[in-house]
């Protein structure tokens, strides 16, 4: 995979006061902004080329990460307008940008010690998606994880969506029916979420997903913010590649 997309355009509007003047993957964690950490991995494992998509505070990017050489990348950013895209609506504007080979994807806004290297180049099918423990804020969970390695809508085990994965350009293909009639989905550009194009993907087999056990935050709020900085203060930095 030489291609990478990280999802930067969210308001972060649990995250304020702190987002009224940061974006969310800028604010710093151990020592540098949550999206370097991203930067570095995907240097580490040989992608040359990441797409930043931005909305909110969308100059600070270029500002802060330049054109990515300090970390041997090449970054292009795809600007989705003042009001967010959605995780969905934000792939598709990518795409043009993202190269025809599948491509990894990852919210700009977690954390994780994943070693970037164990996810697969070639999804079996249109989509890879990496699992955690459920955490105490989402203890139900999303996806079920079964023996063959593909992901269920439904279950009783379920696994929460990382927000890290590897994707096929193809899986957007048909995206408008998956996603129905949601609000948003008529506008240009549209507007919509992964999760109906990720079940309908699933109901054919067509999903397959691996567990992390190490560990993960979804940095979604000051007081997780807090708590992974100590985390990370106190020496467990985790690894970087």
């Amino acid at each position: 995979m030489r291609h990478a997309l990280i999802f930067a355009a969210g308001l972060g509007e649990r995250m304020r006061p702190l987002t009224e003047r940061t974006p969310k993957p800028l604010l710093p964690v151990g020592g540098k902004p949550l999206i370097v950490w991203h930067l570095e991995k995907l240097a580490a494992i040989g992608v040359h080329y990441v797409v930043i998509n931005t909305s909110h505070l969308a100059g600070q990017f270029p500002e802060a990460l330049g054109d990515g050489s300090r970390w041997g990348l090449r970054i292009r950013y795809a600007y989705e307008g003042e009001a967010p895209l959605e995780t969905g609506g934000g792939m598709l504007n990518a795409l043009p940008l993202l190269g025809r080979e599948p491509f990894i994807a990852i919210n700009g806004d977690i954390w994780t010690d994943a070693d970037f290297a164990g996810l697969p180049a070639e999804p079996q099918g249109l989509a890879h998606l990496l699992l955690v423990d459920n955490p105490a804020h989402h203890p139900h969970g999303d996806f079920t994880l079964d023996a063959q390695g593909l992901l269920r809508d439904a279950g009783e085990a379920k696994l929460t969506f990382s927000g890290l994965g590897v994707y096929r350009r193809q899986f957007l293909d048909g995206w408008r029916d998956a996603a129905g009639h949601a609000d948003g989905t008529e506008a240009i550009p549209p507007r919509f979420k992964l999760v109906p194009l990720l079940r309908a993907a699933m109901g054919r087999n067509l999903v397959t997903g691996s567990r992390h056990r190490g560990r993960w935050t979804d940095v979604g709020t000051p007081a997780r913010l807090q708590s992974l900085q100590a985390q990370l203060g106190a020496g467990g930095a985790g690894h970087t590649a």
